[in-house]
């Protein structure tokens, strides 16, 4: 019974951890960049978009595929650093837990 009590603290410290994670990756904000820079992205750490910024030489109405292209692939980017950003902070918090490979915890 004493393991029991032992198992029920760690996963109440766990998940009190957890709530910090979430907190401090909504605050982080992370940018993702393409066309060398022309189009950046910029989300939380929650993978929520918050801005676009775009280089007014590519407002080009002719040209809008490109533009389309380009914001789609800074999302994606912004998407890949927040996920890299996302293993990071939650290989720290797990520590010594052998989770499963792939886990996608409630972010």
């Amino acid at each position: 019974m004493k393991n029991l009590g032992q198992m029920l603290k760690q996963a109440q410290e766990m998940q009190s951890k957890m709530a910090e994670l979430q907190e401090r990756l909504a605050e982080q904000e992370l940018e993702g960049v393409a066309g060398g820079g022309m189009v950046k992205v910029i989300m939380n750490g929650k993978g929520e978009m918050r801005r676009v910024k775009i280089d007014p030489a590519l407002a080009d109405p002719n040209d809008i595929e490109v533009l389309e292209d380009l914001i789609v692939a800074a999302a994606g980017d912004a998407k890949a650093k927040v996920e890299a950003c996302t293993q990071e902070e939650m290989q720290k918090v797990a520590g010594g837990l052998n989770l499963p490979a792939g886990l996608k915890l409630p972010f």
